[in-house]
C-alpha cells in the first residue's frame, strides 16, 4: 500500500461519515479502496484486524453496484425515474442498507450542485450524516468527482482528500505491466527503465499506459528512443489541464547576451536536488523572481535556464486560474500546484506574475484573488517537491510584500538597461544567428559591434533585436546586402523603451536600489558607465 492509501485507510478505519476525492481517475481511487479493504491491518486484543467491507459503487449511469459480493443492486438511470430521484434512492439505499461497507459515489457532484435537485440532495445527506455518526455499522460515502464542489452547507461535514497523481514507483509498475501483457524485448537497464517512467510523472495512469502503449507501437521495442514519444504525451496532457503549458526550449545559456551575475547564480545551482547535494546538507532551490525593463530578457532566461538544468519547463497562466464559479479559482491553482509537484524536478516559470495578483486586496472579486494569493504563498513556503518557481515581473511594486520576503524566493534580480558591453554581446548573438550571405559583406570586428552599441544607448534587447531584423528587411527589400548604414537608419527610427516610459524605469530603479540584486556585474560596465543602474552586486 502506498503512503496515500494509508491515509485514507485511516479515514476510513474512523469512520469519516463524508469523504471528497476530487481526481479524474476513478478506476484508480476504486483500484485503491479494494486494495485497502484486502490489505489495511491493524494490532487488536483478538488478533490483527482488517476493515472487511462490502465495497460499493455508484454512477448514475450503473446504479448501485457491489464490487466485491453478489448483492441485490439498484439498477442505472436507463431503468427510469428523474436523475434527482435516482440520487435520492442511492441515499436512500445506504441509509437502510445493514451491513459494514463503503460507498464510492460517481460525480454526484452534479446533484449538490444544480438547483434542481440541490435543495433535497443535501438535506438528504445531512440527514443521512446523523445516521452514518451513530450507527452500529460502519460506513463511509466516498465522492469521486473531477470537480471539486462542496455545497456551503456541507462544507463542515465533508472531508476533502487529496488524491495525487501516480508517483514514480506506481508508473514504473505500470509501465513493467505493458512491457509483460505485450511481450516487448526490452533492450534497457533497469536504471533507464526507471528514467523512462520517471519521463510520464505528471499523468494519470491512463495517460501514462496510453503513452507507454503508443512509443512501444511505434518503437518496436522498450528503447531509450521512446522518450520523445513519451513527452509528446505528456506535453498533449498537460495542455489539456487548460493551466499549465509545456514549454519547448532549444536556447542555452550562450544565447542570452550579458547578465552575467544571474547565469552564474543559477549555474552555481544545477543538480543541487540530485543526491551528491545532500552530503552538503543543501535545500533544493525554491527559485528566484526576475523584475527590471521590459524586453530585456527576463523571459528568455526562463527558457535557457531550463534547458540547462536539464529539466522540464512548465509555464503557469495566471489568467487561466481566475474562472466564473465561485470556489473553483482557489481549485484551479490546487490542481495546477499538484500537477507541478507531480512533474517534480522541474521549472514551474510563471510570467509577468504581477499581473495575475493585481486584484489581490481588493474587493473586486469577493476575495477570490486573496484567497488564491493565500494558497500560492503557502505552497512556496512549505513546498517539499522540487519544483524550482522563476518568476518575472514588470511593475514590481504591483505585488505584495509578503510574497517578496526571504523564504518565497532565494533572490529577487534586478535587469537594468543592457550596458554597452551587453549591447555589443546583444548584436554579435542576433546577427550570427541570423548570419546569411547578406550579412557577408559587413566587416563584423569589435569595432562594428562597438558602434552600433554606441548608436543604441538606452536600447533594451528586444529592441536590439528587432534593429537587426529592420536592417535585414531593407536589403531583402533591393536584394543586395546588408550594410551599416541599414543598421543606422533602424536605429534612427526607432524610439527607444528608455525614453517612452523613462519615469516608470527610474521608479523602478529606485525600487530596486536595496532591494534586489544586480543581474549585471560592474565587469560589464566601462568607466563608471551607468551608475545610475540598480540593484546590489553579488560578489560570485
Amino acid at each position: 500500500m502506498t503512503q496515500t492509501e494509508n491515509r485514507l485507510a485511516v479515514l476510513l478505519r474512523a469512520r469519516y461519515p463524508y469523504i471528497y476525492i476530487d481526481t479524474y481517475e476513478e478506476m484508480r481511487v476504486v483500484d485503491s479502496i479494494l486494495r485497502i479493504n484486502r490489505e489495511y491491518a491493524w494490532p487488536a486484543a483478538d488478533g490483527e484486524r482488517h476493515l472487511d467491507r462490502l465495497i460499493y459503487t455508484w454512477s448514475l449511469t450503473d446504479g448501485m453496484r457491489c464490487l466485491n459480493a453478489d448483492k441485490k443492486e439498484l439498477p442505472g438511470h436507463s431503468a427510469g425515474g428523474a436523475p434527482g430521484t435516482e440520487a435520492l434512492r442511492a441515499l436512500e439505499y445506504i441509509s437502510k442498507d445493514k451491513e459494514d461497507a463503503v460507498y464510492i459515489l460517481k460525480d454526484f457532484h452534479v446533484f449538490m450542485q444544480d438547483r434542481r435537485f440541490a435543495a433535497e440532495t443535501v438535506r438528504k445527506l445531512r440527514d443521512l450524516m446523523q445516521q452514518l455518526r451513530t450507527s452500529m455499522y460502519a460506513k463511509n460515502v466516498i465522492f469521486v468527482s473531477p470537480v471539486l464542489a462542496i455545497p456551503e452547507e456541507m462544507q463542515k461535514e465533508i472531508t476533502v482528500f487529496d488524491f495525487p497523481l501516480p508517483a514514480e514507483d506506481e508508473i514504473l509498475e505500470i509501465f513493467r505491466a505493458v512491457i509483460r501483457e505485450n511481450q516487448i524485448r526490452c533492450d534497457v537497464t533497469a536504471e533507464d527503465l526507471r528514467e523512462i517512467a520517471r519521463s510520464a510523472l505528471g499523468m494519470t495512469a491512463l495517460e501514462a499506459e496510453n503513452a507507454f502503449c503508443r512509443a512501444i507501437v511505434q518503437q518496436g521495442s522498450v528503447s531509450m528512443e521512446i522518450l520523445s514519444t513519451i513527452y509528446e504525451e505528456k506535453k498533449q496532457s498537460i495542455r489539456k489541464n487548460g493551466l499549465l503549458e509545456y514549454v519547448d526550449s532549444s536556447l542555452s545559456v550562450a544565447d542570452v547576451g550579458g547578465l552575467d551575475v544571474l547565469k552564474q547564480w543559477l549555474s552555481k545551482r544545477r543538480n543541487s536536488w540530485c543526491q551528491d547535494a545532500a552530503l552538503y546538507r543543501l535545500p533544493a532551490p525554491k527559485g528566484v523572481l526576475i523584475t527590471g525593463v521590459p524586453g530585456c530578457g527576463k523571459s528568455l532566461v526562463a527558457k535557457t535556464m531550463s534547458a540547462s538544468w536539464g529539466l522540464p519547463l512548465i509555464q503557469l497562466d495566471m489568467g487561466r486560474i481566475y474562472s466564473g464559479l465561485v470556489g473553483s479559482s482557489e481549485e484551479n491553482m490546487r490542481r495546477a500546484i499538484q500537477t507541478a509537484e507531480s512533474m517534480a524536478p522541474c521549472v514551474l516559470w510563471v510570467d509577468e506574475i504581477e499581473k495575475g495578483l493585481a486584484g489581490t486586496g481588493t474587493s473586486n472579486d469577493g476575495g477570490t484573488s486573496t484567497r488564491v494569493f493565500g494558497t500560492l504563498l503557502t505552497w512556496m513556503q512549505e513546498k517539499t517537491a522540487t519544483v524550482f518557481i522563476l518568476a518575472t515581473a514588470n511593475d514590481i511594486s504591483a505585488l505584495k510584500p509578503e510574497l517578496l520576503r526571504k523564504g518565497r524566493f532565494d533572490e529577487i534580480f534586478f535587469v537594468d538597461l543592457p550596458t554597452k558591453m551587453e549591447r555589443e554581446e546583444i548584436f554579435r548573438l542576433h546577427i550570427e544567428k541570423r548570419m546569411c550571405d547578406a550579412l557577408s559583406g559587413l566587416s563584423r570586428d569589435s569595432r562594428f559591434y562597438s558602434q552600433l552599441a554606441d548608436w543604441t544607448e538606452g536600447f533594451v534587447g528586444a529592441e536590439l533585436e528587432a534593429i537587426v531584423v529592420s536592417a535585414l528587411f531593407e536589403a531583402y527589400a533591393e536584394k543586395r546586402r546588408v550594410t551599416l548604414d541599414d543598421f543606422r537608419h533602424a536605429v534612427d527610427d526607432t524610439v527607444p523603451l528608455s525614453k517612452t516610459q523613462s519615469e516608470q524605469i527610474l521608479m523602478l530603479r529606485e525600487w530596486a536600489k536595496n532591494r534586489a540584486v544586480s543581474a549585471t556585474s560592474a565587469n560589464y560596465r566601462r568607466d563608471g558607465e551607468q551608475s545610475q543602474s540598480a540593484g546590489r552586486i553579488l560578489h560570485l
